[in-house]
């Protein structure tokens, strides 16, 4: 066994534990963000290819049918929708009634709260994790937490405790009309986030509660397993997310059909960059693309009793401009985004 090292960055009662009171912390306001406000993608206004994988088109079809009878639409998504500059058109698509349901990991969440105060995000992780100062913005970590532990306080959960705090803080952030979980907030559509702790920058700050983060994120899972239970005739949709999003769904999946909620005529895609080949097809544990998770658990494992599940092969900046425009294209999506047809 090592010796353990004491220090006064050593928590006294318990010596096999850093304290997080000595962290330095950083102002954000002049860092370099690679992604801004001004380069933002624009619906309506992108000239993009339509994307022409096998099976779109059908999807797309089954989206305007779920919602013509009010069935729920889950959005999944990994922080790179956030990155990729794509968030104007998931609020266009929650503003015209499509998404039901947006959910993501930690870092969507963050991508998304430094947008709308610092009209920045994304910054340059090789140099910084040079000399310990990733992820260390003063601003980001701070906020971020308060807001999770006021809302924990009040049994709220991560998402709406985000939105909340952005709703009573307007003055801190101009930006807040591009937030995504803002624009569910306002919308009273659920946003969750499911949290694996350790793994967000505001883990780092110094003001970390734990049990705060895991109460809130607790509560989002309860939304999502509510949803999920509403999912009969509907879509459930991911993009990008390769961990997170795949195993909570199938555990709020099993949670709904174990308390007897009808779960079975459901339609799954899954978009990502990866080539899985014939996704339907049974592979054993040689085959590498048996452990890339959303292979089973959205397009196969949830509609082996009905329903049908998609992977679609495409970068993010083609595929989610293209879900919109051909929902435009239909007749299902009004060109402002703002109604249902």
């Amino acid at each position: 066994m090592s010796k353990i090292r004491m220090d006064k960055n050593t928590d006294p009662k318990h010596p096999e534990r850093l304290l997080f009171e000595n962290i330095t912390t950083y102002s954000s306001k002049d860092r370099h963000n690679l992604v801004r406000i001004d380069n933002l993608m624009r619906p309506g206004e992108e000239e993009i290819e339509m994307y022409k994988g096998e099976g779109f088109d059908e999807l797309v079809e089954r989206v305007i049918a779920a919602r013509k009878i009010g069935a729920e639409v889950i959005w999944s998504q990994g922080a790179h929708v956030i990155k990729n500059g794509l968030s104007r058109y998931l609020i266009a698509l929650m503003k015209g009634g499509i998404i039901t349901h947006i959910s993501g990991n930690g870092a969507c969440s963050i991508h998304d709260f430094e947008l709308a105060y610092l009209g920045g995000t994304s910054e340059d992780v090789p140099t910084a994790i040079e000399d310990g100062s990733f992820g260390m913005w003063e601003e980001t970590g701070a906020m971020m937490n308060e807001a999770i532990q006021l809302g924990a306080k009040q049994g709220l959960g991560y998402g709406e405790s985000l939105g909340k705090y952005i709703d009573e803080h307007p003055e801190k952030f101009p930006y807040r009309e591009d937030c995504v979980f803002y624009n569910a907030y306002k919308l009273n559509i659920p946003a969750t986030y499911h949290i694996a702790l350790g793994t967000d920058i505001i883990h780092q700050h110094p003001t970390v509660d734990f049990a705060a983060i895991g109460y809130a994120s607790g509560e989002d899972f309860r939304k999502m397993c509510m949803s999920v239970s509403k999912l009969d005739k509907g879509v459930y949709m991911n993009f990008g997310s390769s961990v997170i999003g795949p195993e909570v769904f199938l555990k709020a999946l099993s949670i709904a059909r174990n308390l007897g909620y009808p779960t079975f005529e459901i339609t799954t895609g899954n978009f990502d960059l990866i080539n899985l080949g014939n996704f339907r097809c049974k592979i054993g544990y040689e085959d590498p693309n048996y452990y890339y998770r959303p292979r089973k658990n959205i397009v196969n494992r949830p509609v082996s009793c009905g329903g049908k599940g998609w992977h679609f092969v495409g970068d993010h900046k083609q595929t989610i401009p293209s879900l919109y425009n051909a929902l435009i294209e239909k007749g299902a999506l009004d060109a402002k985004a703002d109604k249902l047809k």
